[in-house]
């Protein structure tokens, strides 16, 4: 199936490992020119290199997502460099667990203004695309609370951001789309791969895994490509009339009808 996605130019925040480093690579491997941005120096080097070697124009800074500044200065670099911007996948977040207020203000700075800044910052270049496509990878602790696997309350703020992530997917869908702009959402399950949370959980002999994986009716973790994929998917002309909506990710671990 050709997405239509070949020489489109995007961004993806956090793009050095796990999911954005996958959607990245999805990305490159349809013919799209990118720009990727990081903490780590050298990880963005690495990964450009990557996906340079599949053909692509590809660019990256080190860019710290909670310094706003930082992050605007790159993706105007990123769209002049690549010649515009079709695409935008705001991937980046401060993950789960951290306890009590600090949690909070950390998940609101970096998930929430994040987003909100990246958009803000692209939009100029998003306006003169013919395809423009925002999409925000979210979580399942912004759908589904009270399940077994993780203690009450260890997801609050973190599922609590996600949760207003897709709110304002939704919100963007229904403004931009007269731009002729779309906004949608991914919403991964329990993801997989080496050096990422569920890694070091097993390696720790965490009884979250067994339970995690207990409730995955596919019978697997997923994979960094499995979200990629769809990432793809939804940020291609191949979805041109799909906005506003929420992909979940998950294997059939939640229980909600969507």
């Amino acid at each position: 199936m050709d997405l239509g996605l070949k020489a489109r130019k995007a961004i993806v925040t956090g793009a050095t490992r796990g999911i954005g480093r996958a959607i990245a690579q999805a990305l490159a491997d349809e013919g799209c020119d990118v720009g990727i941005c990081a903490r780590d120096a050298a990880g963005v080097e690495a990964a450009v290199a990557d996906l340079a070697r599949r053909g692509v124009r590809a660019t990256g800074r080190p860019v710290d997502v909670g310094d706003g500044a930082a992050l605007k200065a790159w993706i105007e670099a990123a769209g002049r460099e690549l010649g515009g911007l079709d695409i935008v996948v705001s991937n980046v977040s401060a993950m789960g667990g951290i306890p009590g207020e600090e949690g909070w203000k950390r998940y609101f700075e970096i998930d929430i203004l994040g987003a909100v800044r990246a958009v803000e910052a692209a939009m100029p270049f998003l306006e003169k695309s013919t395809a423009g496509a925002i999409v925000q990878v979210a979580s399942i602790a912004a759908i589904e609370v009270g399940h077994d696997v993780f203690p009450d309350g260890y997801l609050q703020a973190y599922g609590a951001m996600k949760a207003a992530l897709t709110n304002y997917m939704a919100e963007l869908s229904r403004t931009l789309g007269p731009k002729g702009i779309r906004a949608n959402t991914v919403t991964p399950g329990q993801i997989y791969f080496p050096g990422g949370v569920w890694q070091r959980r097993e390696q720790a002999g965490d009884p979250m895994v067994a339970k995690a994986l207990a409730r995955i009716r596919l019978g697997r973790f997923g994979r960094p490509e499995d979200v990629a994929r769809a990432v793809a998917f939804l940020a291609s002309p191949a979805a041109g009339f799909i906005s506003g909506a929420n992909l979940v990710i998950d294997g059939a671990f939640t229980r909600r009808v969507n």
